[in-house]
């Protein structure tokens, strides 16, 4: 999450979260078939899951608040597309084809897509874990302009660290195809006041998970 519409961690004014009863998978046709290109595009390997998210993530502060959960999908399908020259600006406004197809180095057959699944990410450490369990630590007041995975509302704060949780894919270098850059993954827990003042119940605790980047000794 960049600092965008998109980190709405502990923001006032969009009321309440109203869960829908009975809520289904996808409430129009039109959703599955997003989700369906959604895998099938990521099945390529033309980019990140992290690329995805910052394709999201970058949209116009307007569009983004405007667009349901699968139309910002959508949105950014379309993103990612035109930047890797599948299709054209052009093309998207015609809502159509004007030049024939780039064909890619796979084709995506329906045995294959039954069998898609999604990778893990873990990967073998370059080098020690910096902190353990119970050590104190502080965030980073980072303001980056491409993605992180470190919430606007943790930056600059005081938490102790909960558990070690591997070493990961970088999303910060890998959003921008900047290589993998393993880094340690940390659970990290924060007092409700340290992240939201005074005003905030004492007995609550909030629990994100940090990339040592992130980090500093407290």
């Amino acid at each position: 999450m960049t600092n965008s519409a998109h980190d709405m961690g502990g923001m006032h004014g969009f009321g309440r979260v109203e869960p829908e009863p009975n809520e289904p998978v996808f409430h129009a046709d039109w959703e599955a078939r997003v989700y369906a290109l959604q895998r099938a595009m990521g099945a390529t390997g033309l980019w990140t899951i992290d690329g995805g998210r910052a394709s999201i993530e970058n949209l116009p502060p307007l569009a983004y608040l405007a667009a349901s959960y699968y139309k910002r999908w959508f949105l950014g399908l379309e993103r990612r597309v035109v930047a890797h020259g599948l299709v054209g600006e052009d093309e998207i406004a015609a809502g159509r084809a004007l030049r024939p197809g780039i064909r890619l180095n796979r084709k995506l057959t329906a045995e294959d897509a039954k069998a898609v699944s999604y990778p893990h990410y873990d990967r073998p450490s370059p080098s020690p874990a910096r902190f353990k369990p119970g050590d104190a630590v502080r965030t980073k007041n980072i303001h980056p302009t491409t993605h992180t995975r470190l919430p606007r509302y943790a930056r600059g704060k005081l938490g102790t660290i909960e558990a070690v949780r591997g070493c990961h894919v970088f999303p910060d270098t890998a959003a921008l195809g900047a290589g993998e850059n393993p880094q340690w993954l940390y659970n990290v827990v924060f007092d409700a006041r340290e992240l939201w003042g005074e005003e905030a119940d004492p007995a609550i605790k909030v629990s994100i998970e940090a990339f040592e980047p992130y980090l500093a000794p407290a």
